[in-house]
């Protein structure tokens, strides 16, 4: 984690971004108090998920696409 004043980010604003996305934090400060944090993005936001990544954790029944039972219908429509 880094501080720098609202001075020395305006100086090197490119260079800090490279600082944030390398990971680490930036606090700004403002007549010696914080006023803003810059952090990076977590990368695995944009990450496709794996295929199968709960393969053999449960079983879909046969059944699973079939007409639900009326009184099921009543409770979701709120009769």
């Amino acid at each position: 984690m880094t501080t720098v004043s609202v001075d020395e980010i305006q100086q090197d604003f490119l260079g800090r971004l490279q600082k944030v996305e390398a990971g680490e934090k930036v606090i700004i400060l403002k007549s010696n108090k914080p006023m803003a944090e810059i952090v990076p993005l977590r990368s695995d936001t944009t990450g496709l998920r794996p295929i199968g990544l709960c393969r053999g954790e449960f079983i879909v029944p046969d059944d699973f696409d079939s007409p639900l039972p009326e009184d099921v219908i009543q409770q979701f429509e709120g009769k």
